[in-house]
């Protein structure tokens, strides 16, 4: 049987490893961006230069891109998790109180 400090321990690694985890897809989507879009500009200049069109792409990733940093940086799990933990302690008041 684990012993509560070991389970602590667990609960923590296993956040840290899935914080680990959000970041390294950030980073990931981040940089083939970072890459693809020069890439399409090129491409574009290349093929059509009287029409660009590479910034329908560099707009609608970098939307993308923008949700992905806030769900990582923004309001993402730290806030989810403090709301779940505000409710549960809530119900379990009222649960009392019956």
């Amino acid at each position: 049987m684990e012993t509560i400090e070991q389970t602590k321990e667990t609960r923590a690694y296993k956040k840290a490893a899935r914080r680990v985890k959000e970041l390294k897809g950030f980073y990931g989507n981040l940089t083939s961006y970072c890459l693809v879009i020069p890439f399409l500009l090129v491409l574009n200049l290349i093929t059509s230069p009287d029409h660009l069109w590479f910034y329908w792409p560099m707009l609608g990733w970098g939307v993308g891109i923008v949700a992905h940093a806030v769900s990582v940086y923004g309001i993402g799990k730290e806030w989810e998790e403090k709301k779940i933990r505000e409710l549960m302690k809530e119900d379990s008041r009222n649960i009392k109180t019956l």
